[in-house]
């Protein structure tokens, strides 16, 4: 009994695989295993893995300023000034760096949000304006030093994903913190002979209301890091000078200068490290994320 039942196996097995052989002859695909690919004839791969991702991710940003700043202004305007004319030749900020850290969350293939907290290094300000009454033209140049500190909640839109390429879209809002520092103010006054005059105002931070829209492209480099190129524009508020002093240190009684809707064109290169996913080269290839 024993060798019928050994013979009876051997006989199942031998027709198990011509069967095989001839389903691959004829171009049949082989019953695969669930989950399993055929890639030939007679041939199955193991399911594609299924890398796991808690959502959350960690990033980092680096990014040059392009500011811009829309009037420059003594507010209240002394009553001297009543009736005179003041024009603005210029109003510039020099580029400056960013560095910036932050957290989010990918709540699915097309949104995620994050908060970033960024510094904004000292950016130079150059400036002119030039007061006319009359006959009489006084001219004023300014410089300064204007740095931030930036925290905004933002949230992206993902818009598909191409060989391991995404475009987004974005919009943030938060606050920050507008430090002008080391103002000067060298020009001219009028008191029956022309004199040129110099004052110094002190340092001055305040917080305020900040916006700010993105527009970039993401590369996945592997299923745990990608890399981004990002615009944004962002609106930081208003800053403010400190209290003015004379060449001698003495005060002096006049209205601080406003800088009046300071806004940024950024350029900034970013890195997204996501939580709880291994890491694995990823091949491109085209894939459309719905």
């Amino acid at each position: 009994m024993s060798s019928f039942k050994i013979l009876v196996v051997a006989s199942a097995a031998v027709t198990l695989t011509v069967a095989a052989a001839n389903a691959a002859d004829l171009g049949i695909a082989p019953a695969c295993p669930p989950g399993a690919v055929v890639v030939g004839p007679g041939a199955c791969a193991p399911p594609p893995v299924a890398y796991e991702f808690s959502g959350w991710y960690l990033r980092g940003n680096l990014g040059m300023t392009n500011q811009s700043v829309r009037s420059l202004n003594l507010v209240p305007l002394p009553p001297a000034f009543a009736g005179e004319t003041i024009t603005t030749p210029f109003l510039s900020f020099d580029s400056s760096p960013l560095f910036g850290l932050g957290a989010g969350y990918q709540v699915n293939n097309w949104l995620r949000v994050d908060a970033t907290g960024e510094y904004r290094s000292s950016s130079h300000f150059h400036g002119q304006q030039v007061d006319k009454s009359g006959a009489i033209t006084l001219p004023d140049d300014y410089t300064a030093s204007k740095s931030e500190w930036l925290f905004l909640a933002n949230a992206y839109v993902d818009l598909g994903t191409w060989w391991c390429i995404t475009p987004f879209i974005g919009a943030g809002i938060g606050t920050s913190q507008v430090s002008i520092n080391n103002f000067m103010d060298t020009g001219a006054t009028q008191s029956g002979a022309t004199i040129l005059s110099t004052t110094y105002f002190d340092n001055h931070s305040q917080w305020n209301f900040a916006w700010a829209l993105y527009a970039g492209l993401s590369y996945q480099v592997t299923p745990a890091f990608n890399v981004e190129l990002t615009y944004r524009y962002v609106d930081l508020g208003p800053g403010q000078t400190g209290t003015p002093h004379a060449f001698d240190g003495t005060v002096i009684p006049t209205s601080p200068f406003v800088f009046k809707d300071i806004t940024s064109s950024d350029i900034m290169f970013g890195m997204r490290w996501k939580l709880g996913e291994p890491v694995a080269p990823v091949q491109p290839s085209f894939v459309r994320k719905g």
